[in-house]
């Protein structure tokens, strides 16, 4: 029985050092860390018509590699850039996340650095971590795994969500880089690495495989939430598992297409290093992959160099990448990646 026994004493200090983490000078946050729920204001009058925008995300199967490769720090990045990412795309402002931890033995060292390092993140994106779970669930897990989910609250004013309507034909999809793999694809990788075991003897640049494959999701907002108008950017779409095409159309009206030049792209390194090991064809890597591309914004044309020069300054390329024309909600592709 010994095996499955929690220690609440360990719990209970490590629950004692996040209500430290996780202080906040927020005064819309009216309760404080450790309470059973959070208590946001959002009558502040700053707000005439708000909208709330609510998503629940997981880092897929990538915590795997980062808990393996004790990379716990960067994997709670990647789940709290991928969310709000999913958020802005509405236009929103992200307010408040709430995470949930849920390990096999609760070590409170990892545990409190996984908790900083999404505090962290939370901070530089103007969001307050407000709370959440941690659960400890011997037997259930090994005492070596999590699984990590998460939460969020962002707000919008009404006549100002950015939901694709707007999009018309004519208008330009312009494309801003990834940093890496993001989350999405992390299954294939692990059958690549099993198969293709020297894959973990690859550098690329001055970083290890392992290394580059566990680089922290983007985060868009700081870059993008001085463009949140609809009247300048006509849609977002947030490129995860299904790739461009199974994202864009999700945002398209049911009139029109998105026709992407995939000449245009220009795809990441780690990208053709998986490619190439595990012999992906391109039409698997297209659609697993985000390929380089990790965000796209649906535009007018005469505000194409306005954005793309304000994002650029944030230190982000993006490129004009397709345009938009008559058709039934499809993303379609034209020309071949530049392998």
């Amino acid at each position: 029985m010994a095996q499955y026994e929690v220690n609440i004493d360990v719990a209970n200090a490590t629950k004692q050092e996040m209500v430290g983490i996780m202080k906040t000078e927020n005064p819309r946050i009216l309760n404080r860390a450790g309470a059973f729920s959070a208590l946001y204001d959002i009558s502040d009058g700053k707000w005439r018509a708000p909208v709330l925008v609510l998503k629940t995300e997981e880092p897929g199967s990538k915590q795997y590699i980062a808990a393996q490769y004790n990379h716990l720090e960067s994997v709670c990045k990647d789940m709290i850039h991928h969310l709000i990412n999913d958020c802005i795309v509405m236009g929103a402002t992200p307010l408040s996340i709430q995470d949930a931890i849920i390990c096999g033995k609760l070590e409170q060292s990892a545990i409190n650095r996984m908790v900083r390092a999404m505090k962290e993140v939370c901070d530089e994106n103007g969001c307050t971590l407000t709370g959440g779970e941690t659960s400890e669930q011997p037997g259930i897990l090994d005492q070596d795994k999590y699984i990590l989910t998460s939460s969020i609250v962002g707000i919008v004013e009404r006549d100002r969500i950015i939901d694709g309507s707007k999009i018309c034909e004519g208008d330009l999809v312009l494309g801003l880089q990834a940093s890496g793999i993001h989350t999405n694809g992390y299954t294939l990788v692990r059958t690549i690495m099993k198969e293709h075991p020297e894959i973990l003897e690859e550098h690329i640049d001055q970083n290890s495989f392992i290394e580059e494959i566990l680089i922290p999701h983007r985060c868009y907002y700081n870059a993008l939430k001085e463009l949140f108008d609809p009247n300048i950017i006509h849609g977002m779409a947030h490129i995860t598992g299904g790739g461009i095409r199974e994202n864009l159309n999700r945002i398209l009206p049911p009139d029109l297409d998105a026709v992407i030049d995939l000449r245009r792209y220009e795809i990441l390194p780690i990208f053709k290093l998986l490619r190439k090991v595990g012999n992906i064809s391109d039409e698997e890597m297209l659609r697993v992959f985000n390929l380089g591309v990790g965000m796209v914004l649906v535009v007018d044309p005469s505000q194409e160099q306005y954005i793309r020069t304000h994002i650029e300054q944030h230190g982000i390329p993006c490129k004009t990448i397709g345009y938009v024309q008559k058709g039934s909600q499809i993303v379609k592709t034209e020309g071949s990646l530049p392998w």
